[in-house]
């Protein structure tokens, strides 16, 4: 298991995984042979439960329980907005302020299924966004997930007029290329360029909580995987800030 999908934690209570961008959490309603973790992880193990979901495109760090009693009690802390959860985020455009509190509320989007949009009349959301890093036109960020709504930080990133650099759903891109920040990119005859990455570029980098059972602050962190490190790779080499 571990060459596919790395275990960063593991106990007789938890069970912590670096989840591969493709996988979705819990089965699919329509598509039930699409790769998901729940299904994975109960071949293994006699009972798995589900603490919280990564989008299928998210890669990164995320937690399940291994019983019905730490199930819950890992429930409440995040209900209770106990639990930190940071993502990075490379985003369009170049982000002045070095810290934002981006306090919009989200609702569902009943015009587009599947998606959600800022709304006065939505539930309370708030996503603390920190610089790591700017480029000539993108911004590495850090974003700091207090509350949990359905795409969360896409909806926020967009609403402040720096969507992801790659997202189909709140953004303008569906891929990233090379060809798009490298001055006098030579095209190959009859050769089509691939993608850097062709997913959301965003990572579950870390996540902290209190362990149920040993009563433990727990702290763990996942390695970025090889796309989003090639992306971040190329925009160091060729879209850096001239000083």
């Amino acid at each position: 298991m571990t060459s596919i999908i790395p275990i960063i934690f593991e106990d007789d209570y938890l069970l912590v995984l670096s989840k591969p961008a493709g996988f979705l959490t819990l089965p699919d309603r329509y598509d039930k042979s699409a790769p998901n973790l729940k299904n994975y992880l109960e071949k293994i193990y006699d009972e798995i439960f589900v603490v919280h979901r990564l989008d299928k495109d998210t890669s990164g760090i995320i937690v399940f329980a291994k019983d019905s009693e730490t199930h819950k009690a890992l429930n409440q802390q995040f209900e209770q907005n106990q639990v930190t959860k940071i993502y990075h985020v490379v985003v369009s455009g170049v982000i002045i302020d070095d810290e934002i509190k981006i306090d919009i509320p989200i609702s569902q989007d009943l015009r587009k299924p599947g998606r959600s949009k800022p709304s006065a009349t939505g539930k309370d959301s708030l996503t603390i966004l920190r610089v790591l890093e700017r480029f000539r036109n993108t911004t590495l960020v850090e974003c700091n997930l207090v509350t949990g709504r359905h795409h969360q930080i896409r909806v926020h990133c967009s609403a402040i007029g720096h969507p992801l650099l790659v997202d189909d759903f709140y953004g303008k891109s569906d891929s990233f290329f090379l060809s798009s920040i490298k001055r006098k990119y030579k095209y190959k005859k009859d050769v089509v360029e691939r993608p850097i990455i062709s997913r959301v570029t965003m990572h579950s980098y870390s996540i902290e909580f209190l362990h149920p059972v040993t009563k433990e602050r727990i702290f763990l962190e996942a390695y970025y995987p090889k796309d989003f490190e090639a992306l971040l790779k190329m925009l160091r080499k060729y879209n850096k800030i001239s000083v």
